[in-house]
């Protein structure tokens, strides 16, 4: 696998969640990246050291002047600077954006926080619930009793933030290159978990969006959904074309059953659902993966974290990997 960023140096002040993950990405794509302590910290610590994976770690007190100056000192030969500070700090610190590009105009300086450089919110507290909440992202994803379900943190700090501040500091690498001139990358999570509601709203303006969980990608549509099994684990159906449709009302031996219906008729979803409930209902998860697995039905187990490791497309492509007794997410993408 090749490291296409080798050779660049990256420092990462600080922060939680999606800035260590950026700076995980960027290590795993082969960029130096030196994470910024302070003195006597543990280099890594639960639930970041995954994060913190391919990092060297610099002790320095940002309170202390003279370990400033030295700070400052290496930002003349580094190539990104991510800082997760609330606005303001990094300035109080004398490394914002305006005194870094002093130093040394072509670094690319990111900055990853919820709510934002500006407006009302930029100040003050939130989480990734906050922030796709108030983007619009987390109302759409519904349980079964309407309450909007949080989807853990992948949607808001890791998508909407670790992502697109990847994106944005590439670009800005890019720019440097061809320019001499770095720049600021202003990495909202709101911001960017809204540009992740680009295909609802496309959905929305086409009159194709209606009420939570009618919908074709909400668990609305019977053929795009997950199903109980007789085990208690459960199955997961994305057969939206009708060849895959026709493979999985085959595999569930319902084409009498269902052929009555029309698959995109919405006003018989319900029914449709119910009947391939009940049938999901009767076997266990092991006898529908023996039914689907390798078909083109789109109708797959979903794996629990416990169990990555003994899936076998998982394994053949080494997608995770057990690294000190414990689980992990192998690098992506992968450079060939």
């Amino acid at each position: 696998m090749s490291s296409p960023l080798t050779g660049l140096s990256v420092l990462f002040l600080g922060g939680i969640g999606p800035g260590p993950f950026a700076a995980m990405m960027l290590a795993d794509m082969g960029a130096q990246v030196t994470r910024v302590v302070r003195p006597g910290n543990p280099p890594a610590v639960v639930p970041h050291s995954i994060l913190y994976r391919g990092q060297e770690v610099l002790e320095v007190d940002l309170k202390d002047p003279v370990d400033v100056d030295k700070l400052r000192q290496r930002l003349t030969t580094t190539d990104i600077l991510i800082e997760g500070f609330r606005p303001g700090v990094a300035e109080r610190l004398a490394l914002g954006p305006e005194e870094v590009q002093e130093i040394n105009p072509a670094l690319v300086y990111g900055r990853i926080t919820g709510w934002g450089q500006s407006g009302p919110l930029a100040h003050t507290a939130g989480h990734d619930i906050n922030y796709i909440a108030v983007s619009g992202a987390l109302h759409p994803i519904a349980g079964s009793d309407g309450a909007p379900v949080p989807p853990v943190n992948f949607l808001g700090d890791f998508g909407g933030g670790s992502m697109y501040l990847v994106t944005g500091l590439l670009a800005g690498v890019l720019q440097a290159k061809n320019t001499g001139r770095g720049c600021v990358v202003d990495a909202a999570i709101v911001d960017g978990a809204a540009n992740l509601t680009a295909m609802l709203h496309a959905f929305r303006a086409e009159g194709q969006w209606q009420d939570r969980g009618t919908n074709l990608l909400d668990g609305g549509a019977p053929f795009y959904s997950v199903y109980r099994t007789a085990d208690d684990q459960w199955m997961a159906a994305g057969a939206i074309e009708p060849q895959f449709y026709e493979l999985m009302v085959e595999g569930l031996g319902l084409t009498e059953e269902l052929g009555q219906y029309e698959q995109n008729d919405r006003s018989a979803w319900p029914a449709m659902k119910e009947i391939i409930a009940r049938r999901f209902a009767e076997k266990t998860q092991a006898e529908w993966i023996d039914i689907f697995r390798g078909g083109d039905a789109c109708v797959t187990e979903v794996v629990s974290p416990e169990d990555v490791l003994e899936h076998p497309h998982l394994t053949a492509r080494n997608t995770y990997v057990s690294a000190e007794g414990h689980t992990e997410p192998g690098p992506a993408p992968r450079f060939l």
